[in-house]
């Protein structure tokens, strides 16, 4: 099952309440709040496809550039004995930190993907 949607660029997350008997959302990685809900599948992707519709209109109206989900860069909080030993790792090979977290991620998200 998958629990996310996209749409023109931008990711959603798909939640289900049980109470409310309701499909419901927010666009992922960006500050912005941009919700969807919906009673049928089709009824919650219809309202993400409007949601980011309305942002990305409202964005043109005022003037301002959207937000752009997932842009390369993101801070991590790994300790401080991780960070010496991929530092260390990095140096070692003739690597630059932020090039050999990239590859190490690639490589999981490859491995998991096989």
């Amino acid at each position: 099952m998958n629990n996310t949607m996209e749409y023109k660029g931008y990711i959603g997350s798909v939640e289900f309440s049980e109470n409310d008997n309701v499909l419901f959302g927010k666009v992922q990685g960006i500050r912005s709040l941009i919700s969807y809900e919906g009673t049928t599948v089709s009824e919650l992707v219809a309202d993400f496809h409007g949601a980011v519709d309305e942002y990305l209109a409202a964005c043109a109206e005022e003037g301002t550039a959207p937000e752009v989900a997932y842009k390369g860069s993101f801070n991590i909080r790994i300790g401080s004995e991780l960070h010496r030993r991929a530092a260390i790792y990095a140096l070692a090979h003739d690597q630059t930190l932020n090039a050999f977290i990239a590859q190490a991620v690639d490589e999981k998200l490859a491995a998991a993907h096989a």
